[in-house]
């Protein structure tokens, strides 16, 4: 009979495959011998982890594409519940994606699973969906955040919750920048640089990048002195953007990421965790999500999100970082403007800078993933 496995950790989104890897690897670093299964990315795939299903069948952008895939999710849904009751895992382990994730601790603990139950990333429940924190406290056993303002939502009482710092932070602190990076591209040293940030996933891609290169070309035309440089998320996305007459801007690497975050003057970001890392790298951004009409309809009538920002460093400061172009919001001219003042104003400049650093300061500097996995083992070991 095959030893049980101890972990099994899903992850459902690009985000959660970077952090799956980490964890996997401080996991390991402190117990080689630990036994880990699961789904996870192309990442999570390279550490001694075996996968029992790919992470990239789990993606979809927007509601209504959420809609759409349901019988598909559905079915994988099954499949893992069905797994994790037959493998017996000492623990399994959610890394973001909460829908998916919440849905299956509760189904899991219905069935009496006596895997303990894990989620390292809280879901936004200070944005909306406040009924999940009931779910939360009664069906998880440890709830690991990596927001300092989260753990206060919940009571100690009835959940373990662990602020154990955000991931973004030590990686950034560690990362062993690449000096000679320019070269590939034919860069010089002191040419001033827009970025432009469209996402990880096509769908976003393909409703934000348009507008997103529109608008840096207008601002080039005023400012010919600035290269535009394209960061793609990965090698699949470059066809995409050989569509469009990019006039001459270089299409930068993912391996570069953050080589391009250091040499920029400016950027266009599509929202999500990139925009925390360009606040960490002090890059003045503007912000931008484009979505479909029906979609801004049910985030505000049927979810009823208003919140004051939407953009991670924002959130974390509680107050406006960076400039937010989102929905109904987002046109060619205002991201035009909101480009200009962001290179032009200087006082702008000086203030973004000193919000930046507060970002900082608030996150801390814990390694989430070391004390993440410190958590995970100490459940495992307890039994």
């Amino acid at each position: 009979m095959n030893k049980p496995y101890d972990l099994f950790i899903f992850s459902g989104e690009p985000s959660g495959d970077l952090q799956g890897e980490k964890l996997i690897k401080a996991l390991k670093e402190k117990n080689p011998g630990l036994r880990i299964k699961g789904i996870g990315g192309s990442k999570m795939r390279k550490t001694d982890f075996d996968c029992f299903m790919p992470m990239e069948s789990f993606e979809v952008m927007g509601l209504t594409d959420v809609f759409l895939a349901l019988p598909r999710i559905y079915r994988h849904f099954i499949k893992i519940r069905n797994e994790i009751l037959k493998s017996k895992p000492k623990a399994t382990l959610f890394i973001d994606y909460p829908g998916f994730s919440l849905r299956m601790a509760r189904s899991l603990k219905k069935r009496k699973t006596e895997s303990k139950l894990l989620q390292f990333v809280c879901p936004t429940v200070w944005a909306w969906g406040k009924r999940r924190i009931p779910l939360m406290e009664k069906n998880l056993d440890k709830l690991m955040t990596i927001l300092p303002f989260e753990a206060k939502l919940f009571s100690r009482d009835l959940l373990d919750v662990q602020y154990v710092g955000h991931p973004l932070t030590a990686h950034i602190k560690s990362y062993n920048y690449n000096a000679a990076w320019r070269s590939r591209y034919g860069i010089s040293s002191d040419q001033k640089i827009l970025s432009l940030f469209p996402g990880s996933r096509r769908k976003e891609i393909e409703r934000n990048f348009p507008l997103q290169l529109k608008a840096a070309h207008k601002f080039l035309e005023k400012n010919p002195e600035t290269l535009l440089a394209i960061s793609f998320y990965h090698e699949k996305f470059r066809p995409f953007f050989d569509q469009f007459d990019l006039k001459g801007a270089k299409l930068i690497h993912p391996d570069h990421l953050y080589e391009l975050m250091c040499a920029s003057h400016l950027a266009i970001a599509t929202s999500g965790t990139i925009t925390l890392e360009l606040a960490l790298h002090t890059v003045p951004t503007v912000v931008t999500y484009s979505m479909r009409p029906l979609d801004v309809w049910i985030a505000k009538r049927l979810l009823r999100i208003n919140l004051p920002y939407y953009s991670l460093p924002n959130i974390i400061a509680g107050r406006k970082v960076f400039p937010e172009l989102i929905g109904s919001n987002l046109d060619e001219k205002l991201l035009f403007n909101a480009l200009q003042k962001a290179c032009l104003d200087r006082s702008y400049r000086k203030c973004f800078a000193n919000r930046c650093e507060e970002v900082r300061e608030k996150l801390g500097d814990q390694d989430a993933c070391k004390n993440g996995a410190n958590a995970i083992l100490e459940l495992i070991d307890r039994g």
